[in-house]
């Protein structure tokens, strides 16, 4: 087995994900099975960024260093033979980035021992790497709150000849989200064409940017949904889910090299129409009780003046101003209180009309079916649930993927000490349904509340019409 038996590296409490400004503590292990002459032993720590031109290429075509330290653990002289343990302590400096690894690049830590020996002699050395998070906090980010919308209007040309527009708008309901949480997509599509249209598409997009002397973009697609078409002179409102997988966060702070960022494309087949919506991706979610309150101001206090009451309830020697509002009461007469008409029958429910679709968020597969615009589908065009397009286990540098979805700001980032990707192994674990509620069905759907709607819509019975029935 030759002198060394053993050489390695081990991080206090098998801990593998540490954060910025915290110290990393560890202990090297060398066991010889002979007497070893040697001139050091040394550790170091360092962390880089490194990124290249050629995909999976570890030749860096730039590099950028974020700290490298080196310290001493054994001065020259002999190793005994038998086992020994040398401590050691480093700090991360608190600007180091996120780790990180894609394809034309990524944010690499690491510890390292060497053991230095006389000249002819055989060197060793072993690393250990580590993971770094700096939560990002979507709180923190400017004009966060909201909703992401945008629109476009499409030409529709058939065989050369224009037969009209299309007019895509969409929205999703926030502008940040962490892992496991839903994107809830809202699109509307007026087809002004004498053409129906082709699928409806939403795509959760990522975009790595490598600033190499010509950028490299790396876009992919991670989560896709698709619906059914819109048919010629028909407008529809298309609202779907895109659950989000475990994904690196947007923002890498400290980092010059990389940049990432994320959007929810939304598209048409034909005519060939997408617009794009941007979001951003984070570790510690958005707290409402954060959320800047945009109140209207109070009415002026000389507002209810203007509203006196009548003249039995005005004392007597009243100001001035509302002499005349007693005067015109005075004389204006007085009606008894009118009974309320006896209210018509309720109608039998009906289906309501695609354009003003109060289904889920994440409608059945039968959402389209007999929906006015709408494809059925059992034309074969399915309404995915949702299609992964991206394995998480390909983020395999982004310690951020297994951390909870409801960790409030400020809270501990617990569950560091784990194995590093205890999140990544299974993808479908992390899609729940939505408040444990399966989506109801198109035929359940209950008629409206005439409480608080416009219905009926027709005039009341007569007095002879109700005394009859």
């Amino acid at each position: 087995m030759g002198k060394v038996q053993e050489f390695e590296i081990a991080f206090d409490k098998n801990k593998v994900v540490y954060s910025p400004g915290e110290s990393i503590t560890g202990t090297v292990t060398v066991k010889l099975g002979q007497q070893l002459q040697c001139k050091a032993v040394k550790v170091n720590c360092n962390g880089f960024c490194g990124i290249t031109s050629k995909e999976n290429d570890t030749a860096w075509t730039t590099e950028e260093q974020y700290f490298n330290s080196t310290v001493s653990i054994a001065d020259k002289g002999t190793l005994k033979q038998g086992e020994h343990k040398f401590p050691f302590k480093f700090l991360i400096p608190a600007s180091a980035p996120t780790s990180f690894e894609g394809n034309y690049g990524k944010i690499v830590y690491r510890v390292r021992a060497f053991i230095d020996t006389p000249r002819f002699a055989k060197d060793y050395n072993t690393e250990k790497p580590f993971f770094l998070l700096s939560l990002f906090n979507l709180n923190q980010v400017p004009d966060i709150w909201g909703t992401s919308s945008s629109a476009v209007t499409q030409q529709f040309t058939y065989m050369l000849v224009k037969t009209g527009t299309v007019v895509l708008k969409a929205q999703t309901d926030m502008k940040g989200y962490t892992p496991a949480q839903i994107i809830q997509v809202t699109a509307n599509i007026h087809n002004q064409s004498g053409k129906s249209t082709g699928n409806i598409m939403a795509s959760l997009m990522q975009r790595v940017t490598y600033e190499t002397k010509k950028p490299t973009h790396d876009m992919r697609a991670i989560a896709e949904v698709e619906g059914g078409t819109v048919k010629a002179g028909k407008e529809v409102e298309w609202k779907e889910q895109i659950i989000v997988p475990p994904l690196p966060q947007s923002c890498l702070a400290g980092c010059e090299l990389i940049k990432i960022e994320y959007f929810v494309k939304v598209s048409l087949k034909s005519p060939d129409v997408m617009l794009t919506l941007p979001l951003h991706i984070g570790n510690v979610s958005l707290d409402k009780k954060l959320k800047p309150s945009n109140k209207a101001a109070p009415p002026p206090s000389s507002a209810p003046a203007e509203h006196t009451p009548t003249p039995a309830s005005a004392p007597d020697g009243s100001s001035p101003a509302s002499a005349p509002d007693a005067s015109a009461s005075a004389t204006t007469p007085t009606l008894p209180p009118r009974r309320a008409p006896k209210p018509a029958p309720r109608p039998a429910p009906r289906a309501r009309s695609s354009s003003h679709n109060n289904t889920p968020s994440a409608p059945p597969a039968e959402f389209y079916e007999g929906a006015e615009g709408g494809a059925p589908m059992s034309d074969g065009v399915p309404n995915k649930r949702q299609s992964l397009l991206v394995s998480p286990n390909a983020f395999s540098y982004a310690p951020g993927l297994f951390f909870p979805q409801n960790q409030q700001p400020g809270g501990s980032a617990a569950g560091l000490g784990g194995p590093p990707f205890s999140g990544s192994t299974g993808a479908t674990s992390l899609y729940p349904p939505l408040n444990n509620v399966s989506p109801m069905p198109a035929s359940l759907v209950l008629p409206p509340d005439y409480d608080t709607s416009a219905y009926p819509q027709e005039a009341p019975p007569s007095y002879d019409e109700s005394f009859n029935t």
